[in-house]
């Protein structure tokens, strides 16, 4: 029995030092040997078939930076996060946030990178985790029509405020800046009734305003407005209660603001 058991450890052994041989190989197979035994023409079939599969999926989740990338240079940085990367997860949808992490922890920056490369990443992946959110819109003590000075407003948890040293927004092929501007860029991105994602473009402001919001949130509108005429010392505080009510508008009207607490 002790015999029969020893060779079946070895045999898994053997097993699964072919397996760890055949997927280096498919995942990097400039740099890692063929497996024995195995004709070429077979082992062709699976390194293309995978290497397009995740090369399309996550052309297809990063269409701006494919597009700012000629073939070559595509090609060869999917090769080395195909080759280099080790995903947490067997999900294929959770690809693209691994993608993420190896150009935020693995990529050694190249020539033709743009500056905002991962901040550009990070961009076009919140459009896709925020479309797979799970999170949903508790109505339960909410006024959809109250009164957004006189009570505390209520943000949607598929409302996500992001900073961005860059105008991620903006960059494309014909738009690659070297150097962030002096003012960083604020989005809220959301997801409305329809799941359709948005980005809204805020000043910094408003930026404010949600930030004030989520730090405690029993406070009013006309609260936060309050404590941002403090803070800037505007010489017209009429002008900043105008524009916070405009702002607390705007965001109720794209749904980033579900209502009031009642």
């Amino acid at each position: 029995m002790n015999n029969v058991t020893a060779s079946n450890t070895t045999d898994n052994h053997v097993f699964q030092q072919h397996q760890y041989a055949f997927t280096a190989h498919i995942r990097d197979p400039e740099n890692q040997a063929m497996p024995a035994g195995i004709e070429d023409r077979r082992m062709a079939i699976y390194r293309e078939l995978l290497f397009n599969n995740i090369n399309g999926f996550i052309a297809d989740n990063f269409p701006v930076i494919r597009e700012i990338y000629n073939d070559e240079n595509w090609h060869k940085m999917i090769r080395d996060f195909y080759a280099r990367h080790h995903s947490h997860t067997p999900y294929f949808l959770e690809i693209p946030g691994e993608f993420i992490d190896y150009l935020q922890t693995e990529r050694s920056p190249q020539p033709e990178d743009p500056a905002a490369l991962v901040e550009l990443a990070h961009y076009e992946w919140i459009e896709i985790a925020l479309y797979m959110s799970n999170e949903t819109i508790n109505i339960t003590n909410i006024n959809p029509n109250g009164d957004l000075l006189h009570n505390p407003p209520v943000f949607s948890p598929l409302a996500w405020p992001l900073v961005y040293q860059f105008p991620v927004h903006q960059i494309g092929p014909d738009y690659l800046p070297e150097t962030p501007p002096t003012q960083p860029t604020y989005l809220v991105a959301y997801r409305n009734r329809n799941d359709e994602v948005n980005f809204l473009h805020i000043n910094p402001i408003t930026a404010r305003l949600i930030n004030l919001c989520a730090e405690n949130k029993n406070r009013t509108g006309q609260q936060v407005i309050d404590i941002i005429i403090d803070e800037i010392n505007h010489p017209d505080p009429n002008i900043v209660r105008q524009g916070g009510k405009v702002a607390l508008e705007q965001l109720h009207q794209h749904g980033i603001i579900s209502g009031t607490r009642t």
